[in-house]
């Protein structure tokens, strides 16, 4: 888990990014340093909750093993996952995250609702590496 990047589980799981005072611009992943829009003098960085539902703004599939740092173990064969670009329009951003396991690239279509829900990045016999997924709503994968 990423501390700070999201809170929560089940229907209370949400993505956590940061709201400058003096634009309103939000972002996530959060910054905490300064605001990152660039017409923008800077304004106090505040935590926001974002929105648990977006629609798909782009998604592919990844066919093949990423290098390092990207954890997988190399005896388990690679197994194609779905990335899901997702608008949340309230925020006025995408954030990029995998589809929840079992979802493809022929379940999806742009302008689809997807909803934010915990994942599994990477797990061994001490640690649950958690992070966040899109499911299509009413989708119960």
């Amino acid at each position: 888990m990423v501390a700070g990047w999201f809170t929560g589980d089940g229907d209370g799981f949400r993505l956590l990014g940061t709201r400058c005072s003096a634009c309103a611009a939000v972002f996530f992943p959060r910054e905490d340093a300064h605001c990152r829009n660039p017409g923008c003098s800077g304004g106090a960085l505040q935590e926001v909750p974002l929105s648990r539902r977006g629609r798909i703004w782009s998604y592919t599939d990844s066919r093949y093993r990423p290098p390092s740092p990207y954890v997988t173990d190399p005896e388990l064969p690679w197994e194609p996952y779905t990335l899901i670009a997702v608008e949340l329009e309230p925020e006025r951003i995408v954030v990029l995250g995998q589809a929840v396991p079992g979802v493809t690239v022929a379940d999806l279509a742009v302008g689809m609702e997807v909803e934010v829900v915990p994942g599994v990045l990477h797990e061994d016999a001490e640690t649950i590496w958690t992070t966040w997924n899109w499911r299509p709503t009413g989708v119960t994968k």
